[in-house]
């Protein structure tokens, strides 16, 4: 029977994603001969489906505030300011060579040519440049410390096995499935004992069964948005899009992992109110005082036109009903549902559409300067696969620029002192 040699290779990095890619890059520069494995024809997808094919690199201001973690908020945090926004916001543009500008709208960044192929081509050609192999339908199916060695034993698909001083998890979660992401780097760490944080779809559309609002599908506007619960209120602003099966937007992708996590636990589901114009409680209590104007007129003159029409049919206010006619009940009932609406939802689109994965490895097991585990000497872990989390615009691919940085960084640290 034949059997297959072992390659041996100083750094291995499992994943060719934002973070893998990256992590490729900062290990060969350090030094090292790396291995990027990534069991796809082509890696980097989720670079690709960025920002609707424009691939929005980093925000344009961060405050570790707006990400979530089940962990340690201070880990999460120091392993952000690892490496600051405008110091990634340079390298992009001098050592990447990826012009970027900025959306005034949005607050994002893209790049100047509002093409994510060439984020993605110029990536992997730093990586490929700087002395990364990247190795594309190489599927890691097992991964074990060396009996032998002071080694870690890869075991691929197809029968074929890599020794590796240091390797990097960065295979990421398991949201958009079609992009690759299948969770087999979390149970890999999961088997190697690492603590794994009960994931969940973040970023993901919201659903409503039966799908009342489907007449308003299209519709769009700016929001805020607000969850109240026990422990704090979390507000979001930004745009709010009625769907056919129910709601998207950034507003609504930002909240989103509340309404999940509140459907996981069981019982009492997430409220969520919608305030549906800068308008407040004050503001339309004054616009809607007695006046001869109808009021729908002055709804549509805030609103889009189907959405006015709706919440006049939900307050049970006639059409043709002028400002003056309102009586005190009605308007305060209209009022309520203009800036406290109890907007109603069953269920979410899950990972099939979620931007990222909630949960992940437990942030205290890992060093947050190198990345390293804790419990296992050699072993990296970085990007999605942590438990943290942040906003739409951005912020996950600073998270994973940050982490796949540091990690890369930590493991020729670590081979060069001999593991």
């Amino acid at each position: 029977m034949k059997i297959n040699p072992i390659e041996n290779i100083p750094v291995a990095v499992v994943g060719a994603g934002a973070a893998g890619v990256m992590a490729a890059i900062f290990a060969a520069a350090g030094g090292c001969r790396v291995a990027l494995l990534e069991r796809t024809a082509d890696g980097g997808r989720k670079i690709l489906i960025s920002g609707g094919g424009r691939c929005n690199i980093l925000p344009s201001a961060v405050d570790p505030a707006q990400f979530v973690t089940a962990s340690s908020f201070h880990t999460m945090r120091n392993i952000l300011r690892s490496w600051p926004l405008e110091q990634q916001r340079r390298y992009f543009e001098q050592k990447a060579g990826i012009a970027l500008v900025l959306e005034e709208e949005t607050g994002k960044l893209f790049p100047a040519s509002d093409s994510a192929r060439e984020v993605r081509k110029k990536l992997f050609g730093l990586a490929a440049s700087t002395g990364a192999e990247i190795q594309f339908g190489s599927f890691v199916t097992a991964l074990e410390t060396c009996t032998t060695s002071n080694a870690w034993l890869l075991s691929l698909a197809g029968g074929r096995k890599l020794s590796a001083k240091a390797v990097i998890l960065a295979s990421g979660g398991l949201s958009v499935p079609s992009t690759g992401s299948d969770g087999v780097g979390l149970e890999l760490a999961r088997r190697l004992g690492h603590t794994i944080h009960t994931t969940y779809p973040a970023l993901t559309p919201l659903t409503l069964e039966p799908p009342i609002h489907s007449a308003l599908a299209g519709v769009s506007m700016q929001v805020m948005l607000v969850a109240p619960s026990s422990k704090r209120v979390f507000r979001t602003q930004g745009g709010f899009l009625f769907t056919h099966r129910g709601y998207s937007g950034p507003a609504v992708l930002n909240i989103s992992h509340l309404a999940v996590q509140s459907r996981q636990r069981g019982g009492r589901k997430q409220p969520i109110h919608v305030q549906w114009c800068g308008l407040d409680t004050s503001g339309w209590e004054k616009l809607l005082g007695p006046a001869p104007g109808s009021v729908l007129s002055l709804l549509r003159r805030h609103l889009p036109s189907r959405l006015a029409e709706r919440l006049m049919i939900e307050a049970k206010v006639e059409a043709s009903r002028s400002q003056a006619q309102l009586r005190k009940d009605e308007r305060r009932h209209l009022v309520e549902l203009l800036t406290r609406y109890p907007l109603p939802w069953t269920g979410d689109e899950g990972y099939k559409k979620a931007e990222v994965t909630g949960g992940g490895v437990a942030l205290e097991e890992i060093e947050p300067r190198t990345l390293q585990s804790r419990l296992r000497g050699g072993l990296f872990l970085c990007g999605e696969m942590l438990d943290a989390f942040g906003p739409i615009g951005g912020y996950n691919f600073l998270w994973a620029w940050a982490t796949g940085r540091a990690a890369g960084l930590g493991a020729a640290e670590y081979v060069k002192r001999g593991g």
